[in-house]
């Protein structure tokens, strides 16, 4: 903002709080003339006990009198400024935003005037013949207006008009008569007359403002939004296809020339007092002009009663406030009284996410004091970065942590930073149903065939396309199909299935998360595909990849049914075909059996990578990798043999280098090739296989020297 247009700005709310001051000058003048009839009807109005005490006479004179109170002249047409909102000020805005009649206004004026004017406290309770009660009464505000008490200036305080449905006036003491009870303006309310845009305290932390600095947004969704903001009651859902509504509802708000108060619907839920929120919610979106983002609905959980309770009353309370909800379900029309205007949001596409990423990333960069250089990010980052599936809020924390990590040397932010950041971002809800893996190998720790190697690289190259290829080309559409990357590892146990896995997942800078059968499967009708659902949902929202370890328990073959046992198991595998279509994330399914899993699974397979048993040259890099540089090694190490001779799988070899890498700890000297050959035999008994001399020739008969010792 130029300097020119803060000046208009200060300028603009100086005359506004002048024709404040000026309407309160008028209630003065109206006070100043009700205490001089008031002391003029009154016998001993020096008396210092008044208003705490009625005396006989007072009592007498009440009865002589129609009314209790004393007449005040009415008001003529010079003494009232007009009430519109052409007024100019924040008086007249007012009064437009909430259909304020000149009475409203006065009415208003009158019990705003004590958290102005402490000289106000004093006169009302002389006034209301009872010095603490320092507010005004509805029929003290009545009368100081010139309006009947028994006419129909006592409705301007019913439940439905303006005021007090618009949250603009409270009346205290509901137990009294309607005439009785003391009126209150809030403090949100007098902040706003007084120049203060700040959002109600009674709404921190439930509701904030979306300050960030707004850029041209070029998705055709957004004037399409706005316009029917201005239609009925303003009501838009967002249907969220993978893309970014909470930008989205941003935008058009903006769009819209209105102020977007965002409003956080898990906090607002379990608040004390809900329903008292959704009114100063209400009351605030109007006084700031703003429109409310409410979402995700899911968090709601508006298909409960109480959930729809609340998302109804806070329609009813918003009227044509525009309101953009948005979530992954549709709409219930039972939810509200009136139905929104749908738009469903498709994904943005890579070159969408590409300016997202760009955009949150200098943003960030600037903030955590990165230099430009280092805050603009390169090609190569943005095409990592673009694989993840991100809505705009994770969007915009992974980018601010990822440019903090690298302003701590500083730096250009860099891969890893990018890979961290996004990890951070995923919810725990997954970790409590599946073990998380933070990978720790790569590409070179692997010892595969060739083949096997080309299939994972497939199967990471499908995971870092699948929004251009199912999303943008359309590649998969109908039957609603998810963009999901299915994968399905076979081979013997040992043989690298997990950890090509973990090593997939390194490569797309994810986390893996390992299926705990035991929280799924249950003996339960229902129960198991019940536990998978809760899986496959969490999942989805989740930068990572799902893996079903031993996957043919709960993935086997359909059977002929003789009896409600195998009726139920089908019904599971069933459940499991359906759900692996419209499956959205990427899940590895291990198996040691391919024929126990069902075929029709095999269609919905995007990769099949098969898991061989290594061979000689294979198992002599196994021998080589899984010992490692550190261990100390005696000259006298002869891994070829072990390789040519021992038919082991890479699990198998692992475990027979750790327990010789405890022998040779325990003896404090470099690994000899007897302690790899102990470790060897107790992995064959540990396998159930046969001990032959063929395979372990003189080392055989020198470990039966050695334990016949």
């Amino acid at each position: 903002m130029t300097l020119v247009a803060q000046q208009d700005g200060q300028e603009r709310e100086s005359a506004g709080t002048e024709v404040l001051w000026e309407r309160l000058g008028q209630v003065e003048q109206r006070v100043r003339e009700a205490v001089a009839a008031r002391r003029a009807a009154d016998p001993d109005p020096d008396d210092p006990y008044r208003g705490q005490y009625l005396t006989p006479e007072a009592a007498a004179r009440i009865l002589e009198t129609r009314d209790a109170f004393t007449p005040v002249p009415a008001y003529g047409d010079g003494d009232r400024v007009p009430s519109g909102a052409g007024d100019g000020g924040r008086l007249g805005e007012l009064a437009g935003r909430f259909g304020l009649a000149p009475p409203d206004v006065d009415l208003l004026l009158i019990a705003l005037a004590p958290d102005i004017d402490p000289r106000f406290e004093r006169l009302y309770g002389y006034l209301n013949d009872d010095l603490t009660r320092r507010r005004p009464t509805i029929g003290l505000a009545l009368e100081l207006r010139g309006l009947p008490a028994a006419g129909p200036g006592r409705f301007r305080f019913a439940p439905a008009a303006p005021l007090v449905a618009g949250g603009l006036l409270e009346i205290a003491e509901p137990e009294r008569p309607l005439l009785s009870r003391l009126l209150r303006v809030p403090d949100r309310v007098t902040a706003y007359l007084l120049g203060d845009d700040g959002i109600d305290g009674r709404l921190r932390g439930i509701v904030r403002e979306d300050t960030r600095t707004p850029e041209p947004d070029e998705r055709p969704e957004v004037p399409r939004i706005a316009a029917a903001l201005g239609t009925g009651s303003g009501l838009v859902h967002l249907l969220d296809r993978g893309g970014d509504p909470h930008g989205l509802a941003v935008a058009a708000l903006r769009a819209a020339a209105r102020r977007p108060l965002v409003v956080d619907i898990a906090a607002l839920a379990i608040a004390p007092q809900p329903t008292a929120l959704v009114r100063a919610l209400a009351t605030e979106a109007r006084l700031g002009r703003a429109g409310v983002v409410l979402g995700p609905l899911e968090t709601l959980a508006p298909e409960r009663p109480e959930g729809a309770r609340l998302l109804g009353s806070l329609c009813a309370a918003l009227g044509s406030t525009p309101l953009i909800a948005y979530g992954k379900k549709n709409w219930d029309p039972l939810w509200t009284p009136e139905s929104p205007v749908p738009v469903t949001v498709p994904p943005p596409g890579p070159d969408g996410m590409a300016r997202q990423w760009r955009r949150a990333l200098a943003e960030a960069g600037r903030s955590a004091g990165l230099s430009t250089a280092h805050a603009a990010a390169d090609d190569t980052l943005i095409e990592a970065a673009v694989a993840y599936r991100l809505d705009s809020g994770q969007l915009r924390r992974a980018a601010t942590v990822a440019s903090r990590l690298a302003a701590l040397e500083p730096r250009p932010v860099g891969p890893d930073d990018l890979r961290a950041a996004v990890r951070a971002q995923n919810g725990a809800g997954l970790e409590r149903l599946a073990r998380r893996i933070e990978p720790g190998v790569g590409w070179d720790d692997l010892v595969l065939p060739p083949a096997t190697r080309t299939q994972l690289a497939e199967l990471a190259l499908r995971a870092r396309h699948r929004e251009t290829v199912l999303g943008q080309w359309r590649m998969r559409p109908g039957g609603g199909r998810g963009r999901g990357v299915i994968a399905l590892f076979a081979g013997e146990s040992g043989t690298g299935k997990t950890m090509s896995a973990e090593v997939v997942a390194a490569e797309l800078g994810m986390e893996l998360y390992v299926v705990d059968l035991s929280t799924v499967v249950d003996k339960y009708i229902g129960e198991t595909e019940k536990n998978l659902e809760r899986i496959f949902v969490e999942a989805s929202d989740v930068n990572g990849i799902l893996l079903f370890d031993e996957a043919d328990a709960i993935f086997g073959k359909r059977s002929q049914v003789n009896d409600s046992r195998d009726k139920h198991a089908n019904m599971e595998s069933a459940y499991l075909l359906q759900r692996m279509e419209s499956f959205d994330g990427i899940a590895v399914l291990t198996t040691n059996l391919r024929s126990n899993l069902d075929e029709a699974f095999t269609r919905r397979l995007d990769v099949i990578a098969e898991f061989p048993m290594p061979d000689a040259r294979q198992r002599l890099a196994l021998w080589d990798r899984c010992l490692g540089p550190a261990v100390p090694r005696d000259t006298t190490l002869d891994l070829e043999f072990c390789a040519d001779r021992f038919e082991l799988a890479g699990g198998s070899i692992r475990a027979c280098a750790v327990t010789a890498a405890y022998l040779a700890a325990e003896a404090g000297a470099p690994l000899t090739m007897d302690q790899l050959i102990t470790a060897v035999l107790q992995e064959y008994r540990k396998l159930g296989r046969l001990v032959l001399e063929s395979e372990f020739g003189p080392w055989l008969a020198k470990e039966r020297a050695r334990a016949g010792r």
